[in-house]
């Protein structure tokens, strides 16, 4: 394992993460050695094999396989999955049972309610594992996406592409496999559907007909298929980006749109207490990657011709569908869960 030093001497804050990972995971008795690559010395055995094998990024790992080949690593989950032993963990007596009824799940929201979404992430990993999916595409979801690697626990990553994404979102998309060690399942509309939709009416009919129907085809109906492998899964709504009047999210719930491989579905609210503002110190504080477009005054990003940047100036939703707002900008019509 390469590990940096800061200038100050102090290890750099990814290097301590991945160590502590792995110490979790039981792994980290097959770390055979740590070298350190000194900032500002480029002469230091870390930062030689740096140079030696092309890699910028503090901690990797070199493994070298029984015939002598070599593998770099940069994903200290990745390595952990792909080469490292597997430690049993000991059994646990299911908080949740698979058929709970909804009144256990009420009663598991009052629990969790004033939880971190550290914790709460935690119960839905330790519970449902691989079956625990976490939707992806915005910045919230970046931010759950890194609290449960630090987790060290299993879970699996999916997204939904509607066909109609700006570029910087299939940018931000591969770096976050890329720097979480994640493979993101991505789930696309129906071709056909598609066709006969742009067929009848052409590739932007929503500004004419309200943006519901192209919404079920693009997004809604693959989020259906993505939903029906998880018994669980992990959304970034938050209270706040809601614009019901006493509007009640609770962190647990049985999901009510949506069924999973079980019939019901679980789902996470992590976020929910959270807001936006403490969204970006989360996201500043951990150096988590989000969509360029963030910085170009998109509040929220969604398909290229259904967002627009705002700068703030009406509220996260005044970003999308503001065509078929009223009187009022910033009021629109939301049509449900989405990634």
């Amino acid at each position: 394992m390469v590990k940096k030093e800061l200038a100050s001497g102090e290890p750099c804050e990814k290097c301590a993460q991945a160590e502590a990972m792995l110490r979790r995971r039981g792994q980290w008795e097959h770390i055979d050695e740590v070298v350190w690559a000194v900032e500002r010395d480029p002469s230091s055995p870390g930062a030689r094999l740096a140079a030696r094998y092309g890699v910028t990024l503090a901690p990797f790992f070199v493994v070298r396989g029984d015939d002598g080949e070599e593998r770099i690593f940069t994903s200290a989950l990745r390595l952990a999955r792909e080469c490292l032993p597997a430690t049993a963990k000991p059994s646990r007596t299911p908080i949740l049972p698979a058929d709970a009824p909804e009144t256990d799940l009420a009663a598991l929201a009052r629990r969790y309610a004033g939880a971190a979404p550290e914790e709460i992430l935690r119960f839905g990993l330790e519970r449902y594992g691989e079956r625990c999916g976490i939707a992806f595409r915005g910045a919230e979801d970046v931010v759950l996406i890194d609290m449960a690697t630090r987790t060290g626990l299993s879970f699996h990553v999916f997204t939904v592409d509607t066909g109609r994404f700006h570029e910087e979102t299939y940018v931000v998309l591969e770096e976050v496999g890329r720097r979480y060690g994640v493979t993101v399942r991505t789930y696309l509309p129906d071709a056909e559907e598609v066709g006969n939709l742009v067929g009848r009416k052409g590739p932007n009919s929503f500004y004419r007909d309200g943006h519901e129907e192209c919404c079920r085809i693009r997004r809604f109906d693959p989020l259906r298929r993505a939903l029906h492998e998880c018994a669980a899964w992990v959304t970034a709504k938050r209270r706040d980006a809601q614009h019901e009047p006493g509007f009640e999210l609770p962190v647990l719930q049985q999901d009510p749109t949506f069924r999973g491989a079980d019939g019901h579905l679980v789902r996470l609210n992590p976020l929910a207490t959270w807001t936006r503002a403490r969204v970006w110190e989360y996201i500043r504080e951990h150096d988590v990657p989000y969509n360029a477009l963030h910085d170009c005054g998109y509040p929220t990003i969604g398909c290229q011709p259904c967002t627009r940047p705002t700068g703030g100036a009406h509220g996260e939703r005044a970003a999308r569908w503001w065509w078929e707002t009223s009187e009022i900008p910033g009021v629109l019509h939301e049509s449900g869960d989405g990634v």
